[in-house]
């Protein structure tokens, strides 16, 4: 998490799951990223949820995400 200038950043390493499987939601001033690795016979072999508060002077409806090559998740936000 940082929090530099007029741009709050959440980085999150999700490389372990495709990008279809990464649910990235907004709700109440919270980021919450989840996501699931389903194996062929159905069953979830593998989880990642996290969930931030965003700072007070953040716009809720600013936020953005990105997922690099590499398998990083960058949640980007604008503060006033």
């Amino acid at each position: 998490v940082h929090a530099q200038g007029d741009t709050f950043q959440l980085v999150a390493d999700v490389s372990q799951f495709e990008p279809p499987d990464i649910v990235v939601t907004t709700s109440n001033c919270h980021v919450t990223i989840q996501a699931e690795k389903v194996a062929e016979d159905g069953t979830i072999c593998d989880t990642f949820t996290h969930k931030c508060q965003l700072p007070e002077d953040t716009d809720p409806l600013s936020v953005s995400c990105a997922l690099t090559e590499a398998g990083t998740l960058v949640i980007t936000a604008r503060r006033r």
